[in-house]
This record gives structure tokens, C-alpha cells and sequence, in this order.
């Protein structure tokens, strides 16, 4: 009997090989998995899930603004939206509003909404719900005395939810808020990136988040113009949720 042996591949060969699996493999997962959120997640959902985006058929959008720093920012988009009516949803750190409490005074008074972005601005999946309620309800507290207001809204530090944030968050009465479009704006990755990364994925419903930077400053009139050639305007959050319906 003859024997034919085949010679394997080189080790190399082998490590070059099991490493483009490996890579596809976990970009297919990265794709399933943000695919599966978005399918499992409802978009339009009650206080016991997170909203990405509001159920529309309005040309309506809304500017999610993450206040942890930036104060010096603060001022010039404030001036930018009041010059355009435009009303935003701040979601406001409770040091940061410790530190700065003219500021959110100024704020409020300018018709913007205040949301809930906790007190220190923890990793929220990393601590206890007790903690994560604490969090909550000091940022709220602070809020109702120096504005008046009392909003139900929170977003989670570092966009970080899982079922445990979400559902200690809706024992509060809170609605846990993500969003659509994120501009990644505290990267400084240019002002033109900023606006692109909006006013190409702008669609009714949209949630956009911000933070107080130069690059936001500046990007900011841009996206406001850009989208109303679009036909598009702006609500606070709830104002959004409101026209999605129950």
C-alpha cells in the first residue's frame, strides 16, 4: 500500500490564518450584537427600557447635551440655540452643577430641559442599584432646588445600561435615554466630521448626542441650518417622546 503524505502549512501560515478568523469572527459578533440591541430594544419604550429613538413620522429631532465640563462652552451654545429658538435637554452631572450652579440657572432659564446624568459620574453597570439610586436622586434633588425642575429623564454615564441600570433607574420613575446619533464630539474630531456625522444620519425621531466643546461651538450653527434645509426642527427629549405617542 502506498502512502501519500501531505505536508502541513507552515506554523506561520497556520497563526496568519486562525488570526483573519479570528478577527471576523468578532466583527460579525460586534455586528450581531449591535444589530440585536437594536431589534430586542424597543424604539419608542417604556420606563423599563432604554430609548435610542422615537417612533415618528415628524421631521423632528432633539440635542442631547451630557454636561460633566465644558463650562467655558456652555455660554456661546446657549447663544446659538436662543438665536435659533432652538430648546435642548441637558443632562447634567450633580458636581458639575455643585460648581456651577449660575450656570444652570442660566440654563433652565433659557427653556432647556435639565436631565438626569447622575452625581459623579460612575461607571453604572460597576456599582450596586442602591449606589446607582443615590446617584440619581442627589443630582435630582440639587435640580428641583436651584431650577424647579424635577425631570424624569437619566442618561447613563458613559452610555453604559444594562438591565439592572435601566430597571433601578425606572423604580425612580426615570426613563432611561441613549441615543441615535452620537458625534463623538469629545474626541475633537473636527467640525466638519461633527456636522457630517449628523446631518448625514438624521432621520424623524433622532436623539443626538453632544457634549460642551470648541468643535461642538462650532459645529453647532452648522447643524442647526443643515437640518432645517433638511425640513427638520427641534424638541427637548420629552418633547420627542410626547410626539411618538404612548
Amino acid at each position: 500500500m502506498r502512502v501519500v503524505f501531505f505536508p502541513l502549512p507552515s506554523k506561520q501560515f497556520r497563526q496568519r490564518i486562525l488570526g483573519v478568523a479570528l478577527i471576523i469572527v468578532l466583527a460579525l459578533l460586534a455586528l450581531l450584537s449591535v444589530e440585536g440591541v437594536k431589534k430586542m430594544v424597543p424604539t419608542l419604550a417604556g420606563s423599563d427600557n432604554p430609548l435610542f429613538q422615537v417612533k415618528t413620522d415628524s421631521q423632528v429631532a432633539s440635542l442631547a447635551i451630557n454636561v460633566a465640563w465644558g463650562e467655558e462652552y456652555i455660554p456661546d451654545l446657549l447663544a446659538t440655540l436662543a438665536a435659533d429658538e432652538v430648546k435642548a435637554t441637558f443632562f447634567m452631572v450633580g458636581e458639575w452643577v455643585n460648581q456651577f450652579p449660575e450656570l444652570t440657572q442660566k440654563i433652565a432659564a433659557g427653556g432647556h430641559e435639565l436631565g438626569n446624568h447622575s452625581f459623579s459620574h460612575p461607571y453604572p453597570t460597576q456599582i450596586g442599584a442602591k449606589e446607582l439610586a443615590a446617584e440619581i436622586k442627589d443630582t435630582e434633588t440639587l435640580l428641583v432646588e436651584l431650577t424647579g425642575q424635577r425631570n424624569l429623564l437619566f442618561a447613563p454615564p458613559y452610555g453604559e445600561w444594562d438591565e439592572q441600570v435601566v430597571l433601578t433607574a425606572s423604580e425612580l420613575g426615570y426613563h432611561t435615554i441613549m441615543w441615535t446619533i452620537d458625534t463623538i464630539d469629545w474626541q475633537k474630531p473636527g467640525v466638519g466630521v461633527i456636522v457630517e456625522r449628523v446631518l448625514a444620519n438624521l432621520a424623524p425621531g433622532s436623539i443626538i448626542l453632544m457634549h460642551p466643546t470648541e468643535q461642538t461651538v462650532a459645529a453647532l450653527p452648522q447643524i442647526l441650518a443643515g437640518a432645517a434645509e433638511q425640513g427638520f426642527s427641534f424638541l427637548t427629549v420629552s418633547q420627542l417622546m410626547e410626539e411618538g405617542g404612548p
